[in-house]
């Protein structure tokens, strides 16, 4: 019973990975669920004779690729859509008719600008199954009572109608059509690109019709290759030896795509270029002075191939102007540039899919798959750096690009963000989850070679943690981790993979796949005999982050008796010598009050279910977490010379930025949390919320706070748990200035700040 029950579950995972196999280039998103559905092949649309014959493309200021204004070419002229009457019946009819899939949504009020020309359609009303937005019934095609405030827009969704076929309907204007294939991929000709991960020189094929062809290069051109190139997770391109594919092509004929291809260099995708002239093709199907298109592409410091590493180690890395934080899987975040030594954020402004595309290339990346805006992926901190930004596209950096320096009326709620095309490296298909409810969660389980085979297996449990469970959900393109167990009896995983086949993983939590961790190799080791680790995963993550302003306006001495220090001593909030002084002596303490912010995306929960939360008596309060913040001073050469530590003593929503409503209250033992866009504020006169410095000498010191230091939670950047201080105390006064969060000044600076590098938090 317990076999045929896990029998679905695995079928799936192998089609899966079968289909990764068999289209390394398609698209690699989070998914929906297991397996899609089989879907419905394209047949061409059989139209009347007196059908009037229509063309349609999405233009405008577009975020994705697959989405813009309902632009409508007909009677020789470009024209719009009215959004009277429109629906998401509507929507679908131009989806389809482009080769999308189907429609996830419209948006009225010239949502991506105002368009030109005539308003060709309005007060449609379509069912949705029309083959053509022709067919609609409307006021008539050209008449219509709407200005271009009221033009019409649709997002298509990312998959196309397999087997789609681009039909021309009107000849003389292909120029001004938007490129409709099924597919497009860089198929590795020559043997030693064959076995390269990446792939990243190639034949250029499109496909059309459920059939792979190339492309004639005698008006190709250098920006279709940039593009192409960017498209596959590639910032730039470069020459390649010509002669050898010409004695390639020469052996075996290629298959022809009736088109040519003409972009400007700037497009995100080569379905917003246009398509170019019919190629022009021999009697016998050859391409007419010319051989097939071949692209060579330049891969991104990340993603060079193992050949390169030893090049990539001789120079040192200079000091990035832009950087992405919070973004769940690699090319993906909110975009920080850094201005004189502090990084701040882009206000998203007129941020579009042009300048989302600078910030790709400049970080390694291909070109942006999508321009968020709105704070999308978490708030950042600081300064909002630039407005309004404007780029031509072809600019080494976003900083080069014309921007507004006023961002007045900019808030982080504003902020703007990447989702960047990354090359296929694979990393999916040597890694699963087994045996969950749903695709993100399961047992750990990784694919190695043994014996010349490549089998399953699992991962030792001896030091499984957050940090490992996120390089899992990142290799995997399921987000961030929400859970990392070490014991998983209800989730067994296959039977076959039970073996131990790696151990001793050690992840930063920055590595793109868990073979990237240290771990012991081929030498396997793990005393426990056995490994049931298991990861959950969820698209959004908390994001704490402490607010330095109230750590230095609220700090202060007060020396106080220690018998009115009880609770804290049996909490260990005292120094080690408390407990060796008689109860009327004095202890010095180092107050101040913590602010924590939620930036993230999704609530703070503590890691503990509330059944197992601790009651402590003395203050009458239960723990959530046993050390929730950690509270140090240090010598300016790092030495450790005071400390002090918090529990949750009761996470909640003490205050939330307008229109967010509290969720967490601790009173009649609620539930405990902070909620996105609230904090929790820990203040100066409660017990605990201090260092004792009883016996510490005047001078001049590193104060440092760190928030959930031992990653229970996990979060989408710990960069920014780190709050650090210049601390200068005489012996009877003491000032705390110089408060920043880690990360948030350039390297320089750091480096800069004593005893800096000295001090940071280890993992475990």
């Amino acid at each position: 019973m317990t076999l045929l029950r896990f029998l679905p579950c695995c079928a799936i995972v192998l089609l899966v990975l079968s289909k990764l196999t068999l289209a390394q280039y398609e698209h690699l998103g989070y998914p929906p669920g297991y397996g899609d559905q089989e879907q419905e092949q394209y047949t061409a649309p059989q139209l009347t004779p007196d059908t009037p014959r229509i063309q349609l493309r999405l233009a405008g200021d577009k975020r994705k690729h697959n989405e813009g204004r309902v632009e409508v070419f007909y009677n020789g002229e470009w024209g719009t859509v009215c959004d009277d009457d429109f629906t998401i019946h509507a929507a679908q009819v131009v989806c389809r008719e482009l080769g999308y899939l189907e429609a996830v949504s419209w948006s009225p009020s010239s949502k991506y600008g105002k368009g030109e020309g005539p308003i060709w359609f309005d007060n449609l009303h379509c069912t949705g199954k029309e083959k053509t937005l022709s067919l609609c019934p409307s006021n008539g095609i050209g008449v219509s009572d709407c200005k271009h405030s009221e033009d019409v827009g649709v997002v298509c969704s990312d998959k196309r109608i397999p087997g789609f076929k681009f039909v021309n309907t009107l000849p003389n204007h292909v120029e001004n059509l938007d490129i409709q294939v099924e597919d497009a991929r860089i198929r590795p000709i020559l043997s030693s690109y064959r076995k390269r991960i990446p792939v990243t020189e190639g034949y250029v094929e499109v496909k059309d019709g459920g059939k792979w062809k190339q492309i004639c290069n005698t008006e190709w051109t250098q920006f279709n290759s940039r593009v192409i190139c960017g498209m596959f997770g590639f910032p730039g391109e470069r020459k390649y030896n010509a002669r050898v594919y010409k004695m390639f092509a020469r052996r075996r004929k290629p298959t022809y795509w009736d088109f040519a291809v003409n972009c400007t260099g700037n497009e995100a995708h080569l379905s917003n270029c246009k398509l170019g002239r019919a190629a022009e093709l021999k009697t016998n199907g050859t391409c007419a002075e010319g051989l097939p298109v071949v692209v060579s592409c330049v891969p991104g410091r990340a993603f060079a191939p193992a050949s390169m590493t030893g090049f990539r180690k001789a120079f040192k890395q200079e000091q990035p102007l832009v950087r992405l934080r919070g973004g769940a899987i690699v090319g993906e975040g909110r975009v920080e540039v850094l201005k004189n030594g502090e990084w701040g954020t882009i206000c998203d402004d007129n941020w579009n899919l042009l300048s989302a595309t600078v910030v790709c290339r400049e970080l390694g990346f291909g070109t942006a798959k999508e321009a968020l805006s709105g704070g999308r992926l978490g708030q950042g901190m600081g300064p909002v750096h630039m407005n309004e930004v404007e780029c031509s596209g072809f600019e080494k950096s976003v900083t080069e690009c014309f921007f507004n320096k006023e961002s007045v009326g900019c808030s982080h709620e504003e902020d703007a963000a990447v989702r960047c095309n990354i090359p296929a490296m694979g990393f999916q298909e040597r890694l699963r989850l087994s045996g969950g409810h749903n695709p993100y969660e399961g047992r750990v389980e990784v694919m190695v070679e043994r014996n010349g085979s490549l089998v399953w297996g699992t991962v030792c449990s001896e030091g499984w943690g957050t940090m490992e469970a996120m390089v899992v959900c990142r290799q995997l393109g399921l987000g961030f981790a929400s859970n990392a167990f070490q014991e998983t009896w209800y989730w067994p995983g296959a039977v076959s993979a039970d073996p131990v086949a790696m151990s001793g993983v050690r992840c930063s939590g920055t590595e793109m796949s868990l073979s990237q961790c240290l771990h012991h190799g081929a030498h396997l080791s793990c005393a426990k005999g056995g490994g049931r680790n298991a990861a959950g995963c969820s698209v959004s993550a908390p994001d704490l982050v402490l607010n330095p302003q109230v750590v230095e306006q609220t700090t202060y001495m007060e020396d106080r008796p220690m018998f009115m220090l009880q609770c804290a001593y049996e909490e260990n909030c005292l120094s080690s010598t408390s407990g060796q002084v008689p109860a009327n002596s004095y202890r010095r303490l180092l107050r101040f009050s913590s602010q924590i912010h939620n930036n993230g995306q999704s609530d703070f929960r503590p890691k503990a279910s509330r059944n197992s939360w601790v009651w402590h008596d003395c203050h009458r309060h239960y723990h959530s977490m046993e050390v929730f913040t950690l509270y140090d001073l240090f010598t300016l050469n790092g030495t450790k010379v005071a400390e002090g530590h918090k529990a949750s003593f009761c996470l909640e929503d003490s205050e939330c930025d307008e229109g967010i409503e509290k969720r967490y209250e601790c009173a009649n033992f609620g539930e405990q949390g902070i909620t996105v866009g609230c904090w929790d504020t820990y203040r100066h006169d409660i017990d605990c919320q201090w260092i004792d410095i009883t016996e510490l000498k005047p001078g001049d010191y590193i104060f440092q706070v760190v928030i959930n230091p031992n990653y229970e939670v996990p979060e989408s950047d710990y960069t920014n748990n780190i709050l650090k201080c210049r601390c200068r105390y005489d012996g009877h006064r003491v000032w705390m200035y110089s408060c920043h969060n880690g990360g948030s000044l350039s390297t320089e600076t750091e480096q800069a700040f004593p005893g800096l590098l000295n001090n940071q938090v280890t993992h475990r």
